[in-house]
């Protein structure tokens, strides 16, 4: 028990640091964007979307069906919101559990000594977990380790029990349970039956490879043929059921998340996806180069047989199968002896060649169980009863190497990874398990007291070299710039990218923008950096250069809604209406088959519609954006805010003069969002309108209490004071809007008018000249600067403003008048015109 306490206690240890990280990578899709974590949204929904938040059976679905962990973090965020700690201490809490387990199961197969502690330090402490620990998202990896084991341990119960117990079938029962919760964690998590199986034949019933077939036909190894016959059978069904559930076809990625399954080569793949293997092992062994990303080109093709890593695969392989042949060889010749097996004459105790009771006090464990079967026959259990040997060991090392990761290896289907640290959670469990039981069998076998020491504290400082690598690469996953600076040396293209996004948010504008030149130098068609320095570049009033990368944006992406949205936009207000109105268009049409976030296409898609409607209410055209809007409504995902969409629809039906219609959509607008200032606005000049005064002051006066800093609620409640002839009231009014909002045009040239109108006409020059200073070539400015000019005394330069607001607008018959009129008034005060 204090081995399993000590184990947990460390690799809790080692990730408190972790609980002041704020979420990183692909913790915001997962958690802060998907709506199957928000109360309002039934929890149903988490059994039929994949693990972002897509249906399952959409074809830009991931396919990653993991419901109890997204369950887990529904329950975060029911608890604590989108506070990051309570969701990086589930995760730690997690890993010292899995960690505690895996030390009992080691305890199991090496015995209540100092070895079985190295293996549960050894796992507490291997760096390649920090993902899986310190990602959030990577709780999916944790919890299904955590049933993976429950698992294993229940049917090595079931094990130890069969034929003596009735309880026996309640501890496979627990297997299949914990087996199929293991699977809805994570998909990997199904592959525990399959090492159940290893461990029921090579290292319960210690068979070797010639033994398994003439042992299955006995009828004495019934109860085996029986349990592995139900192994089999379950897995099959959570197998056949997690296909049907997913609609029967696999995910499709694209060939950057895997390029070697999109090579057209057959030697390319074939060379890459047998040493892509090698590489994992590598990282398991020397985990010194880790990366949130190993996507693109991270691991580079193997192109031709000349390609030197070839060697590695060669010797990977190579060593694999002298593991398996060592511990699946039919044994030499055994005899028993004073109660031990006896290989070639000499004692075997724990696999190997009979030392002193002092080196095997840690390889032997009293039994749990009064009676065991072994190969089909009931004996009568010893008083002490013996671990598996090394070669036994070994075996079910590997099996926990490499059955849990065969997913991952593009054998059955493509994967959207090329290396997936967290992937490795499992697969560590085999690793930290072989390279243990391979000291230990050193251990045993050198003799000098000195080589003894010189491995077990090699060991020692490996584990102790892991928890500083782990520490080191914790600091990294702290926040989101530190975990992408740390990828750039593995994945600069995405490293770079996703780096240009955190300054951004920093805003570090100039460092954002290098940062995504730096990725598209990398990766020149990355259609989302391409998208995202469009994004920074017209937020910066970049107009021109923001158009050219969105339009590269689209041509390696013709589907991305998002480049079309913001083309339209910077269009529209440059007045290029028409191919503002093109692009729009082509966006709506866009389907949201085979993308990775139908979501996030369809609101870029909605959000196309409500300026296209916009586009044409300003043009007058009111029905036409009423069928658009509609449209809109009908295409907008849950997750879209709809209040401005629901507003614009009570606007243009206020324009057509349907006041009832135009209310409903107001009330909509305010129920959807109850603090929307525009709908409080256009709601209040309905009031007004249809004689509801006092109700309508309301509105007004609610709008500039939610926000006294907008200008814009000023001039609306203005001109109502206006209309109410309270003309003190509206000039405070309209002086607090243009004071607030100096710099937008529309509040000050309304300012202006409305002071004019309240008679106010020194303070009305003063915000007719502001706002024409705004607008130097907008007629109307020019004409009512020179109007209000005229009124003041100041002629001449009433005069300059009106020729310059005709040369804009030649044919505008009132300045035209207006002209005439001061140019009489000149005339008789003797003054020089410019007509003279």
């Amino acid at each position: 028990m204090i081995a399993e306490l000590v184990s947990s206690a460390l690799g809790l240890a080692l990730y408190l640091n972790t609980l002041s990280a704020d979420f990183c990578y692909d913790d915001s899709r997962a958690i802060k964007t998907n709506q199957d974590l928000l109360p309002e949204t039934p929890w149903t929904h988490i059994f039929y979307n994949d693990f972002w938040g897509t249906l399952l059976t959409h074809s830009g679905s991931h396919k990653s069906y993991r419901p109890l962990c997204t369950l887990s973090f529904r329950l975060n965020h029911a608890i604590g919101g989108l506070n990051p700690w309570s969701y990086h201490l589930v995760n730690v809490l997690l890993h010292a559990a899995v960690t505690g387990l895996f030390t009992s199961f080691s305890k199991i197969l090496l015995g209540d000594g100092y070895w079985t502690f190295m293996a549960g330090l050894m796992f507490a402490s291997h760096p390649i977990h920090t993902e899986a620990v310190a990602g959030i998202v990577g709780r999916a990896d944790v919890g299904a380790s955590l049933f993976f084991l429950l698992s294993l341990l229940c049917y090595m119960k079931h094990c130890s029990t069969r034929g003596a117990s009735a309880r026996t079938w309640g501890w496979f029962l627990g297997t299949g349970l914990c087996a199929g919760c293991s699977m809805l964690w994570k998909e990997q998590g199904v592959t525990v039956l399959a090492v159940s199986a290893i461990y029921d034949v090579f290292v319960f019933h210690r068979l070797k490879m010639k033994q398994i077939l003439p042992t299955i036909y006995k009828r004495k190894n019934l109860s085996l043929f029986l349990s592995i016959s139900l192994l089999t059978f379950w897995g099959t069904s959570l197998l056949g059921a997690r296909l049907y559930w997913m609609g029967n076809k696999p995910p499709s990625f694209s060939n950057s998340d895997n390029p070697a399954a999109d090579s057209d080569s057959l030697l390319a793949r074939t060379l890459t996806f047998f040493y892509l293997p090698t590489k994992n092992l590598w990282l398991l062994l020397c985990p010194d180069t880790l990366s949130f990303d190993w996507s693109m080109d991270a691991v580079p093709l193997l192109k031709t047989i000349c390609d030197w890593r070839n060697l590695h695969t060669v010797a990977f392989y190579t060593g694999l199968l002298l593991l398996a042949y060592y511990g699946l060889k039919s044994p030499s010749v055994e005899r028993e002896c004073n109660g031990k097996f006896v290989t070639n004459g000499k004692q075997n105790a724990n696999g190997h060649s009979c030392h002193s009771e002092v080196e095997y006090r840690n390889s032997e464990i009293k039994p749990s169980f009064p009676s065991k079967v072994e190969n089909g026959i009931k004996n009568n259990v010893s008083q002490r009863t013996r671990l598996p040997s090394t070669e036994n060991i070994v075996v079910l090392s590997l099996s926990l190497l490499i059955i849990p990761f065969v997913p991952a290896t593009n054998l059955f289907f493509y994967v959207g990874f090329v290396i997936a640290e967290r992937v490795l959670y499992i697969p560590s469990m085999g690793f930290c398990l072989l390279i243990t039981v391979g000291a230990r069998a050193l251990y045993v076998k050198v003799q000098k007291r000195f080589l003894k020491s010189l491995i077990f504290y090699a060991t020692a400082t490996l584990i102790v070299f892991y928890g500083l690598k782990t520490a080191i690469r914790n600091g990294d996953w702290q926040n989101e710039e530190m975990l992408y600076r740390s990828g750039i040396k593995v994945n600069p293209a995405k490293a770079w990218g996703n780096l240009g996004n955190v300054l951004k948010s920093q805003s570090k504008i100039s460092e954002a923008e290098s940062a995504y030149r730096n990725a598209l130098y990398y990766r020149s068609n990355m259609a989302d950096m391409l998208y995202n320095l469009g994004l920074l570049l017209q937020e910066n009033s970049r107009f021109a250069e923001a158009l050219h990368y969105y339009k590269l944006a689209i041509g390696s992406r013709p589907t991305l809604a998002s480049a079309y949205l913001n083309t339209g936009i910077i269009l529209m207000n440059q007045g290029k209406t028409e191919e503002a109105r093109r692009t729009f268009l082509k966006c709506s049409e866009i389907p949201d088959e085979n993308l990775k976030d139908p979501h996030a296409h369809k609101s870029s898609v909605t959000s196309c519609l409500y300026n296209l409607g916009k586009l044409y209410h300003e043009q007058g055209h009111y029905e036409d954006a009423l069928s658009v809007y509609k449209e809109a409504i009908q295409k907008m995902p849950r997750q879209f805010a709809p209040q401005s969409l629901y507003n614009m629809m009570g606007e243009a039906y206020m324009r057509l003069s349907k006041l009832p219609e135009a209310e409903h959509w107001y009330m909509e607008s305010l129920r959807s969002k109850t603090d929307h200032i525009p709908a409080h606005l256009t709601y209040g000049k309905l009031l007004a309108l249809t004689g509801r005064k006092s109700e309508a002051e309301k509105f007004f006066l609610k709008a500039i209490e939610l926000d006294p800093t907008k200008g814009n609620c000023y001039m609306h409640y203005g001109q109502f004071l206006l209309e109410e002839a309270r003309l003190i009231e509206a000039a405070e009014m309209a002086k607090k809007a243009a004071e607030l909002d100096s710099t937008e045009f529309d509040v000050v040239f309304n300012a202006a008018h409305m002071l004019r109108q309240a008679s106010l006409n020194e303070a009305a020059e003063k915000y007719y000249d502001l706002a024409a200073k705004l607008r130097p070539n907008y007629p109307a400015a020019l004409m009512n600067l020179g109007a209000i000019l005229h009124l003041n005394g100041r002629l001449q330069k009433a005069e300059a403003n009106y020729l310059r607001a005709l040369q804009l607008k030649p044919d505008d018959i009132i300045t035209q008048s207006n002209l005439r009129k001061l140019w009489n008034i000149m005339e008789k005060q003797g003054l020089k015109t410019s007509k003279t």
